[in-house]
Parts: C-alpha cells; structure tokens; sequence
C-alpha cells in the first residue's frame, strides 16, 4: 500500500508538471479577391495589339457597309451605338476595381465620368466622323446614368465625337432595356448600322437571357453580325458574365462567383 501511494503521488507530480496542450488555432479565413478574375481582361484591352486590331477590324466593316448602301430612303439614315467600350474605353475603371480591389460601385463610376479623359476606342472617332460626312446621323445610347449626362458630352465633344448632344445621346433613366430608345430613333430615320460591345445593344431578345438562350440568339441572327450589327470585344464586363455566367442570379458572394466560374469552364480532363 505504502509503494502505490508513493507511485500514484509521482504519477500526479509529473501531470502536473506537464505543459499544457496549446489550443488548436482556428484557421483563416482568406478573402476572395473580388476582381481578381479580370486582370488578364484589363491588360488585354490595355496593351494588346490583337484588341486594337478587332476593334479596327470592326470599324473597317462598319466603313465598309456604310459605302455599300444603295438606293434612296424615305428616312434620314443613321447609326445607333452604344458608347462604353464601343465608343469610348473604360478600363481604367475598371483598373481601378483591380487594384482596389472593388465591385462596382455607382459612385466610383460616376466620380471615373466627371473625370471626362476615357479615350476612344481604338478607330472609333475616324469612324464616325466618316458616318457624319456621308449624311449618315449618329445615335448614342447607353446605360450610363442620366446625371452624367454633361459630364458624357463634354468627353466626348473633346475627343471630336460627331452629334455629341442631348438630341444625339440617351442616357438611362428608368431601365437599362433600350428597345423604347432604339424606338425614338426608328420612328424617324433608317438605322443602317448598330454598333455595340454587348448583345443587347442590338435586340431585346437578349435581355436578361441566360448563356443558353443568348448563345441560341446569337445563332439566330448570326447572318446579322457583320451585316447590321458589329460587335466589339469587352472581355472585362457586360451580360455574357452578369446574365450569362452567374445565369442571373442573386446576389452572390465573392466566393461563390469564383466557384460558379470555375464550374463552367470546360476541360479535356
């Protein structure tokens, strides 16, 4: 009896003399990066000599088509087109939302707007101007907000744009569906020509599609692009991602969005 209490005393010492565990940290949580995706998109339109191109190459059709018209018109005739990354290029916006790593935001754009330096896209005011000596009026709509409305015009009139005006130019107000605007300009000219970056630009049967109703309209009026519509690259934003991608959804988070990407990228494995 005398050696176990001597053991279980010995025994006791040495637990007590034992370091307790150190508790197990609890691991990070690391932030998505919320425009992390899109930094090869910015340098693209950025630097690359194979943007330039396409957007030359899309002008150059557009000349094209406009020298091939024949026959007189009961209407004036004019072009509609849209103006962020078809008129003039934003990605320093959208440089911006890399670096500070942002999502849109209504204020950061409209503080990029009343800047008034976006350049033009690459051929863009050759082009146009082109249109305007040949009689051809020229139409922009876009889903800029109303307020910046003098802000779009001034960058504009600097950069020699043609028919930069408040009869010319209609900005979003209510909704970013443009059929009713596409409208105000059909009731009284022939529209020859529409110029966009986003498939919505063009016809309403685009609006708030998902990927498979846009790839099958597209497929529908594939004999239209290069005819009336000319379309210009934006691989930084628009429908094909936020209506497309994301399939319209809710309001995902970071995190999600990057899971849903990688879901739908296609592999050999």
């Amino acid at each position: 009896m005398k050696y176990l209490s001597l053991l279980l005393s010995v025994v006791f010492m040495a637990s007590c003399a034992m370091p307790s565990p150190e508790p197990t940290p609890t691991p990070e949580v690391t932030r998505m990066p919320v425009k992390e995706h899109v930094v090869s998109s910015v340098l693209w339109q950025q630097h690359s000599a194979e943007y330039r191109a396409l957007c030359y190459q899309a002008f150059n059709i557009a000349a094209l088509r406009l020298q091939q018209l024949e026959g007189a018109s009961e209407k004036p005739l004019a072009i509609i087109t849209d103006i962020d990354e078809t008129v003039l290029d934003n990605s320093p916006y959208s440089g911006m939302q890399v670096q500070e790593d942002l999502e849109f935001d209504k204020n950061d754009w409209i503080e990029w707007g009343k800047q008034q330096s976006a350049p033009e896209v690459p051929g863009a005011v050759e082009f146009f101007n082109f249109a305007d000596s040949l009689g051809v009026e020229v139409f922009y709509i876009s889903n800029r907000y109303h307020v910046q409305i003098d802000e779009t015009l001034a960058n504009m009139q600097a950069l020699d744009l043609p028919n930069a005006d408040t009869s010319h130019v209609f900005l979003k107000t209510e909704t970013s569906e443009k059929q009713a605007r596409r409208d105000r300009v059909l009731n009284d000219y022939e529209v020859v020509l529409y110029l966009g970056d986003n498939l919505s630009d063009f016809s309403s049967v685009f609006d708030g599609q998902g990927t498979a109703a846009r790839n099958q309209s597209a497929k529908d009026l594939q004999a239209s692009f290069g005819d009336q519509f000319i379309v210009f690259p934006n691989p930084m934003y628009g429908d094909w991602e936020s209506k497309g991608i994301y399939e319209a959804g809710r309001d995902w988070s970071s995190s999600e969005m990057d899971s849903i990407r990688k879901s739908k990228i296609r592999s050999f494995r």
